[in-house]
Protein backbone atom coordinates (compact mmCIF):
# COMPACT_ATOMS: atom_id res chain seq x y z
CA UNK A 1 0.00 0.00 0.00
CA UNK A 2 2.70 2.27 1.03
CA UNK A 3 4.56 1.65 -2.31
CA UNK A 4 1.33 1.94 -3.89
CA UNK A 5 1.01 5.60 -2.65
CA UNK A 6 4.31 7.19 -2.75
CA UNK A 7 4.34 5.56 -6.63
CA UNK A 8 0.87 7.97 -7.26
CA UNK A 9 2.50 10.74 -5.46
CA UNK A 10 5.12 10.61 -8.05
CA UNK A 11 3.29 10.46 -11.10
CA UNK A 12 0.84 13.05 -9.77
CA UNK A 13 3.53 15.41 -10.10
CA UNK A 14 6.18 13.77 -12.97
CA UNK A 15 4.48 16.16 -15.31
CA UNK A 16 5.74 19.12 -14.34
CA UNK A 17 9.27 18.56 -14.62
CA UNK A 18 8.34 17.46 -18.53
CA UNK A 19 6.81 21.02 -19.05
CA UNK A 20 10.16 22.35 -17.77
CA UNK A 21 11.90 20.54 -20.18
CA UNK A 22 10.06 21.54 -22.50
CA UNK A 23 10.23 25.38 -22.26
CA UNK A 24 13.72 24.59 -22.23
CA UNK A 25 13.50 23.33 -25.67
CA UNK A 26 13.54 19.27 -24.96
CA UNK A 27 10.54 17.96 -26.50
CA UNK A 28 8.31 15.20 -24.34
CA UNK A 29 9.14 12.49 -26.30
CA UNK A 30 13.13 13.10 -26.03
CA UNK A 31 12.86 13.63 -22.53
CA UNK A 32 11.47 11.05 -22.03
CA UNK A 33 13.72 8.86 -24.13
CA UNK A 34 16.72 10.46 -22.57
CA UNK A 35 15.17 10.15 -18.24
CA UNK A 36 14.11 6.14 -19.25
CA UNK A 37 17.61 5.70 -20.50
CA UNK A 38 19.06 7.07 -17.33
CA UNK A 39 16.58 4.65 -15.80
CA UNK A 40 17.54 1.56 -18.20
CA UNK A 41 21.17 1.70 -17.25
CA UNK A 42 20.41 1.90 -13.62
CA UNK A 43 18.19 -1.29 -14.41
CA UNK A 44 20.64 -3.17 -16.19
CA UNK A 45 23.14 -2.59 -13.52
CA UNK A 46 20.50 -3.93 -10.35
CA UNK A 47 20.25 -6.94 -13.48
CA UNK A 48 23.51 -7.54 -13.33
CA UNK A 49 23.77 -7.40 -9.46
CA UNK A 50 20.88 -9.63 -9.25
CA UNK A 51 22.48 -12.22 -11.59
CA UNK A 52 19.58 -12.18 -13.08
CA UNK A 53 19.66 -15.17 -16.52
CA UNK A 54 15.92 -15.54 -17.08
CA UNK A 55 14.38 -16.87 -20.54
CA UNK A 56 12.54 -13.80 -21.96
CA UNK A 57 8.72 -14.11 -23.45
CA UNK A 58 6.66 -12.75 -25.50
CA UNK A 59 4.38 -12.17 -22.49
CA UNK A 60 7.67 -10.01 -21.03
CA UNK A 61 7.57 -7.71 -24.60
CA UNK A 62 3.61 -7.16 -24.29
CA UNK A 63 4.39 -5.86 -20.57
CA UNK A 64 7.19 -3.85 -21.82
CA UNK A 65 5.38 -2.42 -24.97
CA UNK A 66 2.13 -1.58 -23.52
CA UNK A 67 4.15 0.24 -20.32
CA UNK A 68 5.92 2.18 -22.97
CA UNK A 69 2.95 3.40 -24.92
CA UNK A 70 1.68 4.32 -21.68
CA UNK A 71 4.18 6.26 -20.31
CA UNK A 72 4.88 8.19 -23.56
CA UNK A 73 1.01 8.77 -24.28
CA UNK A 74 0.84 10.09 -20.44
CA UNK A 75 3.62 12.43 -20.73
CA UNK A 76 2.24 13.90 -24.20
CA UNK A 77 -1.29 14.02 -22.47
CA UNK A 78 0.24 16.08 -19.48
CA UNK A 79 2.21 18.12 -21.50
CA UNK A 80 -0.44 19.36 -23.95
CA UNK A 81 -3.57 19.13 -22.06
CA UNK A 82 -5.11 20.23 -18.79
CA UNK A 83 -3.80 17.89 -16.07
CA UNK A 84 -7.08 17.18 -14.77
CA UNK A 85 -9.25 16.33 -17.44
CA UNK A 86 -5.98 14.29 -18.39
CA UNK A 87 -6.16 12.07 -15.39
CA UNK A 88 -9.38 11.72 -15.15
CA UNK A 89 -9.97 10.14 -19.05
CA UNK A 90 -6.65 7.94 -17.86
CA UNK A 91 -8.52 6.78 -14.40
CA UNK A 92 -11.23 4.99 -16.90
CA UNK A 93 -8.68 2.07 -16.46
CA UNK A 94 -10.59 0.45 -13.80
CA UNK A 95 -13.46 -0.29 -16.90
CA UNK A 96 -10.68 -1.25 -19.31
CA UNK A 97 -8.89 -3.64 -16.38
CA UNK A 98 -12.40 -5.33 -16.31
CA UNK A 99 -12.65 -5.91 -19.61
CA UNK A 100 -9.06 -6.98 -19.91
CA UNK A 101 -9.01 -9.66 -17.05
CA UNK A 102 -11.93 -11.24 -18.32
CA UNK A 103 -10.22 -11.57 -22.04
CA UNK A 104 -6.65 -12.10 -20.44
CA UNK A 105 -7.64 -13.71 -16.91
CA UNK A 106 -10.80 -15.48 -17.73
CA UNK A 107 -11.77 -13.50 -14.74
CA UNK A 108 -15.64 -12.83 -14.95
CA UNK A 109 -17.35 -10.05 -14.16
CA UNK A 110 -20.39 -10.03 -13.23
CA UNK A 111 -22.79 -7.78 -12.03
CA UNK A 112 -19.66 -5.54 -10.33
CA UNK A 113 -18.30 -5.70 -13.61
CA UNK A 114 -21.50 -4.10 -15.07
CA UNK A 115 -21.62 -1.65 -12.73
CA UNK A 116 -17.81 -0.53 -12.90
CA UNK A 117 -18.25 -0.29 -16.67
CA UNK A 118 -21.59 1.96 -16.05
CA UNK A 119 -20.42 4.34 -13.49
CA UNK A 120 -17.24 4.88 -15.43
CA UNK A 121 -18.83 5.49 -18.93
CA UNK A 122 -21.36 7.42 -17.42
CA UNK A 123 -18.72 9.53 -15.87
CA UNK A 124 -16.66 10.04 -19.09
CA UNK A 125 -19.92 11.40 -20.53
CA UNK A 126 -20.68 13.66 -17.95
CA UNK A 127 -16.95 15.25 -18.06
CA UNK A 128 -16.58 15.19 -21.99
CA UNK A 129 -20.52 16.66 -22.74
CA UNK A 130 -20.07 19.56 -25.03
CA UNK A 131 -23.20 20.30 -26.39
CA UNK A 132 -21.85 21.95 -29.54
CA UNK A 133 -20.02 18.66 -30.31
CA UNK A 134 -22.67 15.85 -29.76
CA UNK A 135 -20.76 13.05 -28.66
CA UNK A 136 -19.00 13.11 -25.23
CA UNK A 137 -15.71 12.48 -26.77
CA UNK A 138 -12.59 13.50 -25.71
CA UNK A 139 -12.22 17.00 -27.11
CA UNK A 140 -8.50 16.99 -27.83
CA UNK A 141 -5.97 15.46 -29.08
CA UNK A 142 -4.03 15.45 -25.42
CA UNK A 143 -7.67 14.14 -24.16
CA UNK A 144 -7.21 11.03 -26.56
CA UNK A 145 -3.79 10.57 -25.32
CA UNK A 146 -4.64 10.28 -21.81
CA UNK A 147 -7.48 7.80 -22.51
CA UNK A 148 -5.24 5.64 -24.77
CA UNK A 149 -2.61 5.85 -21.87
CA UNK A 150 -5.03 4.92 -18.92
CA UNK A 151 -6.26 1.61 -21.55
CA UNK A 152 -2.38 0.77 -21.76
CA UNK A 153 -1.88 1.08 -18.34
CA UNK A 154 -4.77 -1.24 -17.60
CA UNK A 155 -2.98 -3.96 -20.17
CA UNK A 156 0.05 -3.59 -18.60
CA UNK A 157 -1.20 -3.92 -15.23
CA UNK A 158 -3.40 -7.22 -16.13
CA UNK A 159 -0.23 -8.48 -17.95
CA UNK A 160 1.89 -7.73 -14.90
CA UNK A 161 -0.35 -10.24 -13.29
CA UNK A 162 -0.31 -12.50 -16.10
CA UNK A 163 3.67 -12.96 -16.08
CA UNK A 164 4.66 -14.01 -11.88
CA UNK A 165 7.32 -16.12 -13.81
CA UNK A 166 9.42 -12.88 -14.25
CA UNK A 167 10.82 -11.35 -11.61
CA UNK A 168 10.20 -7.51 -10.83
CA UNK A 169 13.51 -6.66 -11.93
CA UNK A 170 13.31 -8.02 -15.26
CA UNK A 171 9.91 -6.29 -15.98
CA UNK A 172 10.81 -2.90 -14.75
CA UNK A 173 13.71 -3.12 -16.93
CA UNK A 174 12.14 -4.24 -19.84
CA UNK A 175 9.45 -1.69 -19.77
CA UNK A 176 12.73 0.73 -19.65
CA UNK A 177 14.30 -0.52 -22.48
CA UNK A 178 10.78 -0.69 -24.84
CA UNK A 179 10.11 2.97 -23.46
CA UNK A 180 13.53 4.21 -24.61
CA UNK A 181 12.97 1.97 -28.11
CA UNK A 182 9.44 3.49 -29.06
CA UNK A 183 10.65 6.71 -27.84
CA UNK A 184 13.43 7.06 -30.33
CA UNK A 185 11.83 6.17 -33.00
CA UNK A 186 9.23 8.38 -32.48
CA UNK A 187 12.01 11.32 -32.08
CA UNK A 188 12.94 10.68 -35.48
CA UNK A 189 9.73 12.17 -37.15
CA UNK A 190 10.27 15.37 -35.04
CA UNK A 191 12.15 18.88 -35.91
CA UNK A 192 15.18 19.06 -34.57
CA UNK A 193 15.59 19.67 -31.60
CA UNK A 194 16.73 23.53 -30.45
CA UNK A 195 18.47 22.64 -26.97
CA UNK A 196 19.51 26.15 -26.44
CA UNK A 197 17.46 26.48 -22.90
CA UNK A 198 19.01 23.36 -21.45
CA UNK A 199 21.28 24.01 -18.54
CA UNK A 200 23.49 22.12 -16.06
CA UNK A 201 20.71 22.25 -13.48
CA UNK A 202 18.01 20.98 -16.53
CA UNK A 203 20.51 18.10 -17.02
CA UNK A 204 20.77 17.16 -13.45
CA UNK A 205 17.14 17.42 -13.53
CA UNK A 206 17.26 14.98 -16.18
CA UNK A 207 19.57 12.33 -14.47
CA UNK A 208 17.04 12.74 -11.32
CA UNK A 209 13.94 12.38 -13.35
CA UNK A 210 15.41 9.06 -14.36
CA UNK A 211 16.64 7.91 -10.93
CA UNK A 212 12.76 8.20 -9.30
CA UNK A 213 11.85 6.30 -12.19
CA UNK A 214 13.21 3.45 -11.46
CA UNK A 215 12.66 3.41 -8.05
CA UNK A 216 8.64 3.82 -8.72
CA UNK A 217 8.53 1.44 -11.35
CA UNK A 218 10.05 -1.11 -9.05
CA UNK A 219 7.78 0.20 -6.61
CA UNK A 220 4.92 -0.79 -8.40
CA UNK A 221 6.15 -4.02 -10.02
CA UNK A 222 6.47 -4.91 -6.63
CA UNK A 223 3.34 -4.17 -5.13
CA UNK A 224 1.04 -5.05 -7.68
CA UNK A 225 2.81 -8.93 -7.68
CA UNK A 226 1.00 -8.34 -4.29
CA UNK A 227 -2.12 -6.41 -4.62
CA UNK A 228 -4.94 -6.90 -7.06
CA UNK A 229 -5.22 -4.40 -10.44
CA UNK A 230 -8.54 -3.88 -9.52
CA UNK A 231 -7.71 -2.81 -5.73
CA UNK A 232 -4.09 -1.26 -6.68
CA UNK A 233 -6.18 0.91 -9.54
CA UNK A 234 -8.15 2.83 -6.61
CA UNK A 235 -5.06 3.14 -4.36
CA UNK A 236 -3.28 5.02 -7.76
CA UNK A 237 -6.74 6.99 -7.54
CA UNK A 238 -4.41 9.08 -4.90
CA UNK A 239 -2.66 10.14 -7.94
CA UNK A 240 -5.87 12.51 -9.02
CA UNK A 241 -5.64 14.80 -5.25
CA UNK A 242 -1.81 15.37 -5.86
CA UNK A 243 -3.04 16.21 -9.58
CA UNK A 244 -5.58 18.13 -8.93
CA UNK A 245 -3.29 20.56 -6.22
CA UNK A 246 0.04 20.59 -8.57
CA UNK A 247 -2.25 21.39 -11.21
CA UNK A 248 -4.00 24.11 -9.17
CA UNK A 249 -0.69 25.52 -7.99
CA UNK A 250 1.74 25.05 -10.84
CA UNK A 251 -0.45 25.31 -13.91
CA UNK A 252 -2.76 27.61 -12.35
CA UNK A 253 -5.53 24.95 -13.50
CA UNK A 254 -9.18 24.33 -11.77
CA UNK A 255 -11.87 21.96 -12.60
CA UNK A 256 -15.36 23.22 -13.68
CA UNK A 257 -18.46 20.99 -11.81
CA UNK A 258 -18.33 18.80 -14.96
CA UNK A 259 -15.23 17.76 -13.94
CA UNK A 260 -16.33 17.46 -10.15
CA UNK A 261 -19.35 14.91 -11.22
CA UNK A 262 -17.80 13.05 -13.89
CA UNK A 263 -14.24 12.55 -11.79
CA UNK A 264 -16.55 11.52 -8.62
CA UNK A 265 -18.71 8.53 -10.93
CA UNK A 266 -15.14 7.38 -12.30
CA UNK A 267 -13.63 7.50 -9.20
CA UNK A 268 -16.60 5.60 -7.50
CA UNK A 269 -16.15 2.82 -9.94
CA UNK A 270 -13.03 2.17 -8.90
CA UNK A 271 -13.96 1.88 -5.64
CA UNK A 272 -16.98 -0.38 -6.63
CA UNK A 273 -14.29 -2.58 -8.78
CA UNK A 274 -11.89 -2.96 -5.65
CA UNK A 275 -14.68 -3.47 -3.24
CA UNK A 276 -15.77 -6.59 -4.51
CA UNK A 277 -12.21 -7.49 -5.70
CA UNK A 278 -11.76 -7.91 -1.60
CA UNK A 279 -15.04 -9.31 -0.98
CA UNK A 280 -13.50 -12.23 -3.66
CA UNK A 281 -10.28 -12.31 -1.82
CA UNK A 282 -12.06 -13.19 0.99
CA UNK A 283 -14.69 -15.57 -0.25
CA UNK A 284 -10.97 -17.44 -1.98
CA UNK A 285 -9.89 -17.50 1.83
CA UNK A 286 -12.32 -18.85 3.44
CA UNK A 287 -12.81 -21.86 0.58
CA UNK A 288 -9.13 -22.74 1.25
CA UNK A 289 -9.16 -22.49 5.25
CA UNK A 290 -12.45 -24.59 5.05
CA UNK A 291 -10.53 -27.32 2.67
CA UNK A 292 -7.89 -27.32 5.04
CA UNK A 293 -10.08 -27.87 7.93
CA UNK A 294 -12.05 -30.47 6.57
CA UNK A 295 -9.00 -32.46 5.29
Amino acid sequence: MAALLASATVWGLIWYPYRVFEAAGLSGIRASVLTYLVALMLGVLVLAARRCCERPSWWLLAVGLSSAGCNIGYVLAMLHGEVMRVLLLFYLAPLWTVLLARLLLHERAGRVGAAVIALSLAGAAVMLWQPRLGLPLPDKGAEWLGLGAGFLFALANVLIRRTPQHSIELKSTAVFLCTVTLGAVAAIFEPPAALGGMTPVHWGLVACVGVVLLVVNLLVQFALAHVPANRAIVIFMFELAVGAVSAWLLAGEAMGLKEWLGGAMIVAASVVSARADAAADGRRQFDADSGRTAR
